[in-house]
């Protein structure tokens, strides 16, 4: 019999036509921000923001910072964040000098809970962040009816829910702010890049200031800039050569997308009716709670199958001030959950396989 290869938690996907793409654009003029930025970021609107504008920026963690800049929050501003999520999504907070407050995950999955943001809202509340962990939608009519009450901006943090659909509208096209990160791993890849998508479209052009050192780029390159800087900008601009991956990648997408949602499904199926595996897993991340989860995640590394926890809870890093105890929720989930192998180059044979291990562990 022979040896089965190693099975990765995660695989970058860089469909053909990009690599064909990006050897046009580094025999083309522009491989910075040029034609083929413009480009991506009208058939992301076309595609997944509609009338939300899409600006291009270098990183997911850039469209979070420009995102929290044009919500207006500054130093000493109380922001709901939560408390589970990618550090990314809560450092460009400090780099505004706000108050971080974390919210408690629900108690069935690791999207954060509306019931615990409601408890935490104050005067001082400026804005409301969110996560889609693993491309599982948040309740996001609960979390825009609390956001209405209290007139407070959402912020989404889409970056592992590229393709994600809440109540018949994709994520990207709802909220006030929505980040998107095109890093390796993610369902489209750039290499590394991000989108931000805009409600008012009349930030558009604030947001485009922002992310090229506060510059208004279009009026300098046709020589009718007012040579003055009023926004204190940042670099956080796509390139072309990355633009160039997203536009083949998003042309592409649903195929990709949809090869992924049938391995979340498989992992459903195989997992569903156990007492002592709970998936709870997307189209993104695919991730079980279980009491069994080091005898587990052993199990898979003697199969040469990789599983980790990938994501923490940021309270409990030195930046964020350390651990609260005000989140039972993620107190209880804390040692339980394990994220399996989720990537374009698994297939349901695949999936099978490493859910056959898990149920020798939890019959």
């Amino acid at each position: 019999m022979s040896k089965r290869n190693k099975i990765v938690l995660f695989h970058p996907y860089v469909p053909k036509s990009s690599i064909k793409a990006i050897k046009q654009v580094l025999n083309s003029r522009w491989i910075g921000q040029g034609s083929k930025v413009d480009e991506f970021e009208k058939l992301w609107e076309e595609k997944i923001s509609f009338s939300h504008r899409a600006i291009a920026v270098g990183s997911g963690t850039d469209a979070l910072h420009l995102a929290y800049i044009l919500a207006g929050i500054k130093e000493g501003d109380e922001v709901i964040a939560p408390i589970f999520t990618c550090t990314a999504t809560n450092i460009p907070l400090l780099y505004q000098k706000a108050k971080i407050v974390f919210a408690d995950v629900k108690k069935d999955n690791l999207n954060i809970d509306p019931e615990d943001i409601r408890k935490k809202i104050t005067s001082r509340t400026k804005a409301i962040v969110v996560v889609h962990y693993g491309g599982f939608s948040c309740d996001m009519d609960e979390i825009q009816a609390l956001a209405d009450e209290y007139g407070i901006p959402i912020i989404e943090d889409a970056c592992q829910a590229h393709g994600s659909v809440y109540k018949d509208r994709k994520i990207g096209s709802i909220s006030d702010f929505t980040c998107f990160s095109f890093q390796a791993i993610k369902l489209i890849t750039t290499a590394d890049g991000g989108m931000l998508t805009i409600k008012d479209s009349k930030l558009a052009s604030k947001a485009k200031k922002i992310r090229w050192f506060g510059i208004n780029r279009t009026a300098k390159l046709k020589d009718k800039w007012d040579n003055d800087i009023t926004d204190v900008g940042y670099k956080y601009q796509m390139t072309d050569v990355a633009a160039s991956m997203g536009i083949t990648a998003l042309k592409e997408f649903d195929q990709t997308l949809a090869h992924h949602q049938e391995l979340a499904e498989t992992y459903r199926q195989e997992l569903e009716g156990m007492r002592e595996v709970k998936y709870v897993g997307g189209p993104s991340i695919c991730t079980i709670f279980t009491k069994k989860r080091d005898e587990i995640k052993k199990a898979l590394e003697k199969e040469e199958i990789e599983s980790n926890q990938v994501h923490y809870r940021n309270d409990k890093y030195s930046i964020f001030g350390g651990k609260i105890n005000t989140c039972p929720n993620m107190d209880a989930l804390e040692s339980k959950y394990l994220v399996l192998p989720q990537h374009y180059y698994l297939n349901i044979k695949d999936i099978k396989y490493i859910c056959s291990i898990i149920k020798k562990i939890c019959r």
